[in-house]
């Protein structure tokens, strides 16, 4: 029999069981997407480190233009060209301008950029100004972006894209970050092929270990597959014991409940300390979360996949974010049902569903379908979960549909 925890107190359960790893690496050629900082990120110099035009046209003084307009043109003579990546040589003195490209570094003297669009070249070395400028119009100043000691990112944050180009305009090529989670992926059972292979009578593919490491790819994780270990209770130690010395948290899928060849509960007592074996949930119960000897989690998920999937989704990847010290919210939208759904009071029901909008509304449409049907995860937009003390709810009730996309 499974002693069951209410989806609640399973989630308090990894709270207080584990704790945020504390392993920092040094990234040497610069942070990647995903990573997260392990300290503050503060600016050593200015960015830009010069004041630059916005545009391409000249470099002037502001007084120099004040009043002027398509019938009183400013007429300025050009004393120079601004070149790309280089420092100005000359200096700008009343009732001279400069050309100047978007990008380019700001003479001396000047203290605003008019757009070639405003302006006339009479061919003779002068142009025409047509538009006045107001002082710092089209520029950005040294130091406009970032000055030293600003702190850009603190610690904690996960580095996004576009992060890592601002940590590139700083020149932070080398970064302290958390450690990857690094995440081990076994599937159990005498009946599992891989996926290229033609199953023979009784066989079935392998669909967890492939959509498990699809699912901590999604999530920044660094997942390991350990492969398939048949219902031999020594091999699947040997297994665990080997994923659970290389990772930081091992993902069991198969074998979880209690018949006489589920040995995954037997053997996560061996290399540790079971916390709880059963979810009041369908479909699910027969998870198990565990610790080793050195208090690394590890999960034993149902063999079903969908119930593999819903369980990740709901339970291992709230423990991620715990190790990592992160909060990740399920994207979800409010949707109301299209029909009654019945469920069992005791425990939470998961049920899938296909979103359709009608009339400026979002209606969630129940994917009705036997447990053993893997399809109905392909077929759905999301999910829906009824608690466990609710018997059903009627057509037209709102739910939280979590994303499956």
């Amino acid at each position: 029999m499974l002693n069951v925890l209410t989806p609640d107190q399973v989630l308090r359960l990894i709270e207080s069981a584990f704790q945020p790893r504390q392993n920092v690496i040094l990234r040497e050629h610069g942070a990647v997407a995903g990573d997260v900082l392990a300290e503050d990120v503060a600016a050593s110099e200015y960015v830009p480190d010069f004041d630059r035009s916005t545009v391409d046209g000249y470099a002037v003084l502001s007084k120099d233009t004040f009043g002027c307009s398509d019938a009183i043109p400013a007429i300025l003579p050009v004393i120079g060209a601004v070149q790309m990546g280089e420092t100005p040589d000359f200096k700008l003195s009343p009732g001279t301008c400069a050309a100047i490209p978007t990008g380019g570094a700001l003479p001396e003297g000047a203290d605003a950029a008019v757009m070639v669009e405003y302006t006339e070249d009479y061919g003779d070395g002068t142009v025409g100004i047509l538009k006045s400028a107001a002082p710092g119009q089209n520029l950005i100043f040294r130091g406009d972006d970032v000055k030293p000691g600003d702190v850009l990112f603190s610690k904690g944050r996960t580095l996004t894209p576009s992060d890592i180009g601002a940590l590139a305009a700083l020149g932070k090529t080398k970064l302290s970050v958390v450690a990857p989670l690094k995440v081990g992926v076994i599937s159990t059972g005498d009946e599992l092929v891989a996926p290229e292979e033609v199953p023979g009578p009784g066989q079935v593919r392998d669909v967890n270990t492939p959509m498990l490491l699809a699912l901590l790819k999604d999530w920044n994780v660094e997942a390991v597959d350990f492969g398939r270990v048949p219902d031999v209770e020594a091999e699947l130690l040997k297994r665990v014991s080997e994923a659970a010395e290389r990772c930081d948290l091992v993902l069991i899928s198969g074998g979880s409940s209690v018949g006489q060849k589920d040995a995954v509960c037997r053997v996560l007592e061996t290399v540790g300390e079971v916390l709880m074996h059963g979810i009041a949930i369908k479909p699910g119960k027969p998870t198990i979360l565990a610790r080793t000897k050195d208090g690394k989690p590890l999960v034993g998920l149902p063999g079903h996949p969908a119930a593999a999937y819903y369980i990740a989704r709901l339970f291992v990847r709230p423990l991620v974010d715990r190790l990592r010290g992160e909060n990740h919210p399920e994207r979800t939208v409010t949707a109301l049902l299209t029909e009654s759904v019945n469920a069992n009071h005791g425990r939470a029901q998961i049920t899938a569903c296909k979103l359709e909008q009608r009339d400026g509304a979002v209606f969630a449409v129940p994917i009705r379908s036997k447990s053993g049907l893997i399809t109905q995860l392909a077929r759905a937009d999301g999910f829906f979960v009824i608690p466990r003390d609710c018997e059903g709810l009627p057509q037209g009730a709102a739910v939280d549909v979590i994303l499956n996309h």
